[in-house]
């Protein structure tokens, strides 16, 4: 009890005012996800669900809010909320299936696919041209919908932000799960939005944190893209040399 209770009122003083403990936290747990993300570890996963957990508690500002008399912790983002909560669900489905997928390719299963399994757990491809403009309408599509769902809830402003965030970040984490390298796209197109809006609402930590971010994404895309080559290069190889002994016999 006295670690959660210390978990949920200690602060870290910057300049006059303060920084949540559980929000700084949350986010190393988000930077360490991230990272095992672009070496496409399974671990990731459940690294990046400890993270969600505390950082609800951070955006349900007036719901966990410990010390409105400095502000910190009081200002509700409810499209933050909605996605951890999101977080939490499809990292569930991205853990099991990253486990699936390094299984297979350990039993050598027909379809598993060219994971390499000293380098990660599934083999990262390119999305199709029909479900790249589908992730397209439903980020569009998606942030009009939540927009008004969220205001009404009385998520800070400007809105939209909060609804583009939700919809950005429930769209990569799943393109994450399928192994598309467009996925670290979708996150700069959330992190340009995302950054500004936490900074208005006195989050410090988590807009710094999603500055960086907006430099690691687009690292982690061409981490994947030099991968996905790669691993595409073998697989012709693998292909050749199979063709090759078939003609032999």
């Amino acid at each position: 009890m006295d670690f959660l209770q210390w978990l949920f009122t200690a602060q870290i003083p910057i300049a006059g005012s303060a920084l949540l403990v559980r929000e700084v936290l949350g986010n190393v747990f988000g930077l360490a996800s991230a990272l095992g993300g672009m070496a496409r570890r399974v671990w990731a996963w459940p690294v990046g669900i400890a993270g969600n957990l505390l950082l609800v508690t951070v955006f349900a500002g007036a719901a966990f809010g410990v010390a409105p008399e400095t502000g910190v912790g009081s200002a509700t983002l409810w499209g933050q909320v909605g996605r951890q909560l999101m977080f939490l669900a499809v990292s569930a489905y991205g853990w099991a299936k990253w486990q699936r997928a390094r299984d297979a390719a350990r039993r050598g299963d027909p379809g598993a696919g060219q994971a390499d399994l000293a380098q990660g757990a599934i083999a990262p491809r390119w999305a199709s041209g029909r479900t790249r403009l589908g992730l397209a309408i439903a980020l569009v599509a998606g942030t009009a919908a939540l927009t008004p769902l969220f205001a009404t809830l009385g998520s800070y402003p400007p809105v939209w932000a909060d609804a583009w965030t939700f919809m950005g970040s429930f769209l990569a984490t799943y393109g994450m799960a399928r192994g598309w390298t467009e996925f670290w796209l979708i996150w700069v197109a959330v992190d340009v939005v995302g950054v500004p809006l936490l900074f208005s609402a006195g989050y410090y930590a988590s807009g710094t944190m999603y500055a960086l971010y907006g430099t690691f994404t687009l690292a982690g895309f061409f981490v994947w893209w030099r991968e996905q080559r790669r691993e595409s290069r073998a697989a012709a190889a693998a292909a050749r040399s199979a063709d090759g002994e078939a003609a032999a016999v």
